[in-house]
């Protein structure tokens, strides 16, 4: 059975909360505010002493004295300070007080909380001078009794510090809530940067996807239709056999296409049943000698099981280097492909003749986007891929996966 609420727990809180609404009042509505104390203090002082002022000057040094605060937290300093010569001023002139010296309290509160560093410090100094020589003057003129005056001036000087300490109190909590705005802002900054990024990283793995899927799937699609074409007169079973190559190719491309871009549909689990691998490439290479390319697959040390990341790069690396032999040089092409597995990596290494049915056009000097996706992949896992022509005439690309250490 669930205990009753702590009663003192729950008044704390609500006074929080009651402090709360009144820094965030406040914060609203601060130049309303202070506009309605630099009024309501001036009426004071006014109707206090009306009748009692010596003439026009004492009068214009008590509005001195009140009617800045109306700008205390707009310009803190100078209303502060002028507040401060006034008091001085009247104080120096007339050797006495009045009630509109209530304004320096006010004044000082807002130096501490609202000025800058050096006019906060030097705000309750020049403060506990002023009252504390003015406590001193009104006590010895009413009953010039030293005692009474020493009592009258730490009075007013407590006070003065109080009020200062109230001003600092408030300077924190300032302080304190903008660097937990300053903070929450950076972290929304870094939020949004850091889905900027996933967004762009996952655009670019999907194209990179969809390149390799879209480039291999139609180079195969383009050279089996063209040797159909050209044996169905003659063998009416190997045009058939293209065709078959051709559905196949369409279908297993349409398969992936629908994985890739089932991360893009809302509330869609991703696919990745059919996400090839490395042990995967022997039967990629079957399907690529039956689009008419002449491979020799060798194989060195014992394969090793990579995690799907790696695996599906190694994949790639050999679909895209093969789809370029067969988009470049065409058919009846020779192809190696080597596959090396050491301690440390899994080496690839492709390379053809360059003397397909296509073989007489040149190839592109840079890089295409098919390079730079393989050398993409490769690095987000350490690994590299170098791309180059041979002299004697044909191409080879050469790729690195470093291998987590066997258990």
């Amino acid at each position: 059975m669930a205990s009753a609420p702590d009663p003192p727990r729950e008044q704390r809180r609500a006074g929080a909360g009651l402090v709360e609404r009144w820094f965030r009042f406040t914060r609203a509505y601060w130049l309303g505010i202070d506009i309605a104390i630099a009024a309501i203090v001036t009426l004071a002082a006014l109707g206090s002493q009306s009748g009692l002022f010596a003439g026009p000057h004492e009068v214009l040094l008590a509005l001195l004295m009140t009617v800045p605060l109306a700008w205390r937290r707009l310009r803190p300093a100078w209303s502060g300070f002028l507040i401060a010569a006034a008091a001085y001023l009247h104080l120096l002139v007339f050797q006495d007080t009045t009630s509109a010296g209530l304004g320096v309290l006010f004044a000082v509160y807002g130096l501490a909380a609202y000025a800058g560093p050096w006019a906060s410090r030097i705000a309750w100094p020049l403060a506990a001078l002023g009252v504390g020589m003015a406590a001193y003057l009104s006590a010895i003129s009413f009953d010039r009794d030293p005692r009474s005056a020493s009592i009258n001036v730490l009075s007013i000087v407590a006070l003065t510090t109080v009020v200062y300490l109230f001003g600092l109190i408030r300077r924190f909590r300032i302080n304190e809530v903008a660097g937990l705005t300053e903070r929450a802002r950076l972290l929304e900054l870094e939020r949004e940067q850091e889905t900027k990024l996933a967004a762009i990283t996952e655009r670019t793995r999907i194209a990179r996807e969809m390149h390799d899927i879209v480039a291999h799937s139609l180079t195969v699609v383009i050279a089996q239709a063209d040797g159909g074409r050209y044996a169905a007169r003659a063998s009416p079973a190997a045009a058939t056999e293209a065709l078959a190559q051709i559905s196949a190719t369409g279908r297993q491309a349409l398969t992936d296409m629908r994985a890739l871009l089932s991360v893009l549909r809302d509330g869609s689990p991703r696919e990745t049943g059919s996400t090839p691998a490395a042990g995967e490439i022997p039967a990629l290479i079957d399907d690529m000698r039956r689009s008419g390319l002449d491979i020799e697959l060798a194989v060195e040390g014992e394969a090793r099981d990579l995690p799907a990341g790696p695996s599906l790069t190694a994949y790639r690396i050999v679909q895209e280097s093969l789809t370029n032999v067969l988009k470049h040089a065409g058919p009846r092409a020779r192809v190696t492909v080597a596959i090396e597995w050491t301690d440390t990596a899994l080496r690839l290494s492709i390379t053809d003749d360059g003397k397909g049915i296509a073989g007489i056009l040149p190839r592109p000097d840079t890089a295409g986007q098919g390079v730079r996706g393989m050398q993409e992949r490769a690095s987000l896992y350490g690994g590299d891929v170098t791309a180059r022509p041979l002299d004697g005439g044909g191409y080879v690309v050469n790729a690195r996966l470093p291998l987590a250490p066997a258990s």
